[in-house]
């Protein structure tokens, strides 16, 4: 595995479509995701090269960064390409496939079985990752991740949500399997105001 994780994210993120990411109890397979390349992705948060909070992206490969966003969500990206060169794929949705009610219990707000891991916030609330989990090694820690088998149909468009020029149709890095309940309608990203 860590041969394709030191590939660019743009070509692994593709190839977790289907993976499974396991931690404890709770296994989710994934069913969308989104890559950012680092430096040269300006919807990357390792734009402008690494800081404390980015370091983890720039390698090595196969480790787990973690991020905070909008006050409330912690997101949790797969670290790609190789030592020294930031890049990620971002685990945004994926269907709970085992500890369906130790997720729920956990997603208490869910409507449904397909919303418990339905968006990136979601997905790692289901699966109890938190920020403490970010730098984890994914071949040694709590984390696991196991590729399908096989690759799996896909289809790719604009990342959802990215603001600036990193959320335009010239980065077209959403991946997701087509007929897949758990992913998300596609949102271009609307300014906050405050």
């Amino acid at each position: 595995m860590i041969e394709l994780l030191s590939l660019p994210a743009t070509e692994v993120a593709p190839r977790l479509l289907g993976a499974t990411i396991t931690v404890g109890a709770v296994t989710v397979r994934l069913t969308e995701v989104e890559a950012y390349l680092g430096e040269d992705d300006p919807g990357s948060h390792a734009f402008r090269g690494p800081t404390p909070r980015t370091m983890v992206m720039f390698g090595p490969p196969g480790h787990l960064y973690t991020y905070f966003t909008y006050g409330m969500h912690v997101c949790a990206n797969v670290v790609c390409s190789p030592d020294g060169v930031a890049s990620a794929v971002l685990l945004r949705a994926g269907e709970v496939v085992e500890g369906v009610e130790l997720a729920r219990s956990r997603r208490t707000t869910s409507r449904s079985d397909r919303d418990l891991a339905r968006g990136p916030g979601r997905l790692c609330v289901a699966l109890g990752i938190t920020l403490t989990d970010g730098g984890a090694d994914l071949a040694v820690s709590r984390i696991r991740l196991e590729l399908a088998e096989e690759p799996q149909a896909f289809e790719q468009g604009p990342r959802t949500g990215v603001s600036g020029d990193g959320g335009r149709a010239s980065f077209p890095w959403r991946f997701w399997m087509p007929g897949e309940p758990s992913v998300l309608p596609y949102k271009a990203h609307v300014p906050r105001h405050r």
